[in-house]
């Protein structure tokens, strides 16, 4: 049988699109493969990923392509996949996760820790922005776009003195660059880094049992418990949140933290749960949160980048 895949025309998609298909093909060699690449949203709009009030700008044009049978299922970077998707569309596999930390590169070698005060650094990202300022409040963060090439050819100390990316990217892509990996202590991921969403038709049960094949169940769990966390607080590029579940033998734990605008203020909580129970793991995760005042910081965020957009 003959799979159509629908995925991004960017180099990382359609990376780890191939990468999912030589993974399908071990488990299925009797079957063939092609990749559609879809434009998204997100590949069209150049502004800062924060100032895009939407959800799901990477996914939505590939998922609805999924829905209209266009395509048999669809490959996504799982932080870019919203916790609520089409209803006829189900999150059908989640493979074996990468590394889920972020990497510094930078022009001159340096690291975060010893680059030259007043640097410039890049991210497209509000959450690893508020991480960065906390590590060296002496550098100057601003806004990147463009795919890890482009970033990290801008990170010649012209535009950039240097950038932060997610360290899974650059592996699947194979780039060869320079990189200081960032602990996870003071850089924890968005929810879902370093994962990989397969997307089917809920009734298409043939194509969803194929893709099982490749499932791997220990990130399925805690995938699942970072996406119950980010739906029961609404986190997104908009209020970032740093999420990260790891199991350990019956159990799952999840890390949480929330930073204020300023990076001032920040909310942890960490909470240890069965791990075949992954929904209440995140949800208790949310409700402490809650109870610690997240409410209030998710309203700031949002005030202060609706501001942003009008200057």
């Amino acid at each position: 049988m003959k799979y159509i895949v629908g995925a991004r025309g960017s180099q990382l998609s359609v990376a780890q699109t191939n990468w999912v298909i030589s993974e399908l093909k071990k488990v299925n060699p009797d079957s063939e493969y092609e990749i559609k690449t879809i434009i998204t949203k997100g590949d069209t709009d150049t502004r800062p990923l924060f100032t895009i009030d939407q959800k799901g700008i990477f996914e939505k044009e590939i998922d609805r392509a999924v829905a209209q049978k266009e395509v048999n299922f669809a490959v996504h970077s799982l932080k870019d996949v919203p916790s609520e998707i089409d209803s006829d569309l189900i999150l059908a596999c989640i493979p074996k996760r990468e590394v889920v930390n972020d990497v510094f590169i930078s022009s001159d070698g340096s690291s975060l820790d010893d680059i030259k005060s007043g640097a410039i650094i890049g991210t497209s990202s509000l959450r690893r922005a508020v991480q960065v300022s906390k590590k060296r409040s002496d550098v100057i963060v601003k806004p990147i776009r463009g795919n890890i090439e482009t970033r990290i050819k801008k990170a010649s100390g012209e535009n950039y003195d240097g950038i932060v990316l997610a360290q899974a990217g650059i592996l699947r892509l194979g780039v060869d660059v320079k990189y200081s990996p960032l602990s996870i202590v003071d850089f924890s991921p968005s929810p879902g880094q370093g994962a990989i969403a397969i997307v089917a038709r809920k009734d298409d049960t043939q194509t969803i049992s194929m893709l099982k094949k490749i499932e791997d169940s220990e990130s399925r769990l805690e995938i699942e418990a970072e996406r119950a966390l980010s739906d029961f607080i609404d986190s997104g590029c908009r209020f970032p949140v740093g999420a990260y579940a790891k199991s350990n033998g019956s159990e799952i734990t999840l890390d949480v933290i929330a930073f204020s605008v300023d990076g001032k203020k920040s909310i942890k909580v960490s909470i240890t749960g069965n791990k075949n129970d992954p929904y209440s793991i995140g949800k208790n995760a949310g409700e402490q949160l809650r109870e610690k005042g997240i409410n209030d910081l998710a309203l700031n965020w949002r005030e202060k980048v609706e501001e942003w957009n009008k200057t």
